[in-house]
This record gives C-alpha cells, structure tokens and sequence, in this order.
C-alpha cells in the first residue's frame, strides 16, 4: 500500500499549476487581446494602407489562434485562467472585426449579423449552463471549423474594400470560406443543446444533493 503513495500525489503534482495567472501561454493569449483594438482602429482610419494592414493583422491573430493552448499543454501551463482567456480572446476578435466591418461596410451585413447573433447565442448558452451549476462546456469540432473559416473569410472581405492591387478576388474568395463558415456555426450551436441540457440537470441534482 504504501508504495502507492506516489503515484496518487503525481496527479496533484501536474495539477498544481493549474491556477497559475503569469504563465507564457497566457501572456500570448493577453498579446492577441492587445492587438484587437489595433484592429479596429486600422479598419476605422483607412489611411493609405491601413485597411489592409488590418486585415493581415486579423489573418495573423486568427492564424495563431492555436498557439496559446499548445503552450500551455506542451508547457504544463494549463491555467483556469487561460481556459477563460482563450476562447474570449476568440470572441472578442470575431466580435470586434464583424462591427467594425459593418460599420466601414467591408462585410455584407446579414452575413456579420448572422455571424454575432449566433457567438451571442453561444455565449450566453455557457454563462447559463455555468450558473446552473453545469460542468464547463468544450467547444465542439464544428464550433471549431465555423470560427477558423470566419477568420479566413473576414480578412478576405476586408481587402475587398481596401486599396490592395487584389482588392477584387480577395472579396470573390471570401465567399468560399463565410458560407461553409456560417452552416457550421448553427449546426454546432443546434449540436450544444443536448448537452447543455444534460450538463444543467447534472448541475442541479449536484446542488440539490444534501450536504454529506
């Protein structure tokens, strides 16, 4: 028996880390939160270049969207922190990039609606499974897909009304990813009521159970 010992503290051991704030994973997920006002301000001005200096900006943050969690795992730095971060981090981006296109015009608007409208569903989905008592929800593979094409897609739109010399077949292309983009996004969100409905029952038989 005693032998055993050891290996019921290593899982302690890995898991201590867990609530750690400064961590490198983190300081990239904070860097990809610093640059979305970049975004906005870049899209907004429209001075020379600027637009589509925004959208390759976006292209990079979207393209490195992976990065943080591989930190973390290859690191050992997984964080409660980071778990909340990373997925805003997302949001906020895809939130900040479909308004601003809106309001410059870069983006047709029933596809940016379509696209916050769903995020809102989504998000509040989670706070409501969360209050519940529900155990956190992971991001399904679609919900995955649907935010990578969203983020090929916006770009694309972007240099679509900018001064680039391919202005025109970046616009063409981004109707290639967007749709796909936003079939998948609705069906993962339509994919998350199952779940989400057994998570809140799980959450309130927890809460109801006596106090041991």
């Amino acid at each position: 028996m005693p032998a055993a010992e050891p290996s019921a503290a290593a899982p302690q051991a890995a898991e201590a880390p867990v609530d750690r704030i400064l961590t490198a994973a983190n300081a990239f997920t904070a860097l990809r939160l610093a640059c979305i006002p970049v975004v906005a301000l870049l899209l907004v001005r429209d001075h020379g270049s600027d637009r589509e200096a925004a959208a390759w900006l976006l292209a990079a943050l979207g393209a490195t969207d992976w990065v943080d969690g591989q930190l973390a795992r290859r690191l050992h730095q997984v964080s409660s922190l980071g778990k909340v971060l990373d997925p805003l981090a997302d949001r906020l981006l895809l939130a900040t990039a479909a308004v601003t296109s809106i309001a410059v015009g870069a983006v047709p608007v029933w596809v940016a609606v379509a696209a916050l409208v769903r995020e809102a569903v989504v998000a509040v989905g989670f706070v409501y499974v969360a209050a519940a008592g529900g155990r956190r929800m992971d991001v399904n593979l679609a919900g995955k897909a649907a935010t990578f094409l969203l983020m090929v897609a916006l770009p694309l739109f972007i240099i679509g009304h900018s001064r680039a010399s391919w202005h025109g077949a970046g616009e063409a292309a981004a109707w290639v990813p967007v749709l796909p983009a936003l079939v998948l996004g609705w069906v993962s969100t339509i994919a998350y009521v199952g779940p989400a409905r057994r998570l809140v029952a799980e959450g309130r038989v927890g809460r109801a159970a006596p106090a041991q």
